[in-house]
């Protein structure tokens, strides 16, 4: 086993400690204690391969190997440290990971880059603790202003402020980044899917990243004794929710495409079990390759649920996360893949199904992404795992196609 594979398992084992559920897979949600220990570890390990660290009013953290150009934008390769709850070891951490071993090749090589080397560590991708996901590029860019950043808050009602002021960040320092700053974006990630494995293949060259968009909708109804109110007139929000939510499959079944609807999160209110409830508030993800599928899906699945609104019933309809499909930089597309070639390393063309941080600085900054095979195709559980080498395959492509980009 070479040393990058050591040091890849060294760092991923080191970031798998940092949970709060022990046993039961990585549970780090963003500004939490975890997040915190994770956020050490990643600031020693940047320091340690000489690069300066800082972080932003959002939390993310930057390790820079200045460049001889004066002012000259960066190439960033990083990805997020943060996890669903439950999850494992590998979405998200596997791509830091490879930043941080990219970054110590260039300073094992003595290597002075022309235009600045970043690795970046990203908070708040998955969305688990604050609303809608991609919350650390998405402030990057803009999409997400400083103030409605700031007034964010968990489901335990503490804000974006207050939680990152408990683990000591800075809330003051800028969420903003003027795309300008950064020549590309790298990130590597696993795929989370099973074709990679499936056909023996160790890399995968992201073509293009489907279209997304998230809704939370509410329905409201009126309470009452499970036992003593009459079955005729009642207003029972959670029959309303699980019948729009029980058509969801044949909707997306009906669009095609691959489209696909997910309902992951459903909240009853008040949560007794012989009340009936007065409130529901479900998530509806919804994922298309192409751009009008997704709008079709988003206007039948509106339409659906608007149409509940009556006998008692009330409807109510945010949409707090929209992304369209987006396409991959092709020069750096084609660097990579001359890269496979020169390490004689398998390739295939693929396209993600799973949103990703990459898809939002694709619409500012030329952007590339590699998937590595999943075991079992399984991800978002404690069986993630990847193996090592296939994550060393990319330290081994980023690090010659970074080489490229911060020469010219």
């Amino acid at each position: 086993m070479g040393q990058v594979q050591q040091q890849i398992e060294k760092h991923i084992e080191a970031l798998g400690q940092f949970t709060a559920t022990p046993g039961k897979g990585t549970t780090r949600l963003t500004y939490s204690k975890e997040d915190l220990q994770a956020r050490n570890y990643i600031k020693e390990r940047m320091q340690e391969y000489g690069l300066q660290v800082r972080e932003d009013g959002l939390g993310n953290i930057f390790g820079k190997l200045e460049g001889t150009l004066q002012d000259a934008p960066s190439v960033l390769i990083g990805s997020h440290f943060d996890s669903v709850p439950n999850g494992g070891s590998y979405d998200g951490p596997a791509g830091v990971v490879v930043a941080l071993e990219v970054a110590r090749l260039f300073s094992e090589n003595k290597l002075t880059p022309h235009y600045p080397l970043e690795v970046i560590a990203l908070v708040e991708e998955e969305g688990a603790r604050f609303a809608g996901g991609l919350m650390g590029s998405r402030g990057m860019m803009g999409l997400l202003s400083a103030e409605d950043f700031k007034s964010l808050k968990d489901r335990d009602g503490i804000s974006t402020v207050e939680a990152m002021e408990k683990i000591g960040l800075d809330t003051t320092l800028p969420t903003y980044r003027d795309p300008k700053t950064i020549k590309a974006f790298l990130e590597m990630h696993i795929e989370q899917g099973p074709m990679l494995e499936e056909k023996n293949i160790p890399i995968g060259v992201v073509e293009a990243i489907v279209g997304l968009t998230q809704l939370n909708i509410t329905i409201s109804g009126q309470a009452g004794h499970a036992g003593t109110t009459p079955m005729v007139g009642r207003a029972d929000a959670l029959v309303a929710a699980a019948s729009i939510i029980a058509q969801f499959p044949q909707l997306a079944l009906d669009e095609g495409a691959g489209a696909v609807i997910t309902t992951g999160r459903l909240n009853v209110f008040p949560n007794g079990a012989n009340v009936i409830p007065d409130k529901v508030i479900f998530t509806v993800d919804m994922r298309a390759g192409k751009e009008e599928n997704v709008l079709n899906m988003v206007e039948k699945v509106k339409s659906l649920a608007m149409s509940y609104s009556k006998d008692g019933i009330d409807v109510a309809i945010e949409q707090p996360l929209y992304m369209k499909p987006k396409v991959m930089n092709q020069e750096i597309i084609g660097l990579l893949k001359e890269a496979c070639d020169a390490k004689d390393i398998p390739y295939c063309s693929i396209n993600s199904g799973a949103g990703h941080d990459a898809m939002v600085f694709s619409d500012y900054i030329d952007t590339a992404m590699l998937f590595i095979p999943s075991k079992d195709g399984l991800s978002h559980c404690p069986e993630e795992w990847s193996d090592s080498a296939h994550i060393a395959n990319a330290v081994y492509l980023f690090y010659e196609a970074a080489k490229k980009l911060t020469e010219s």
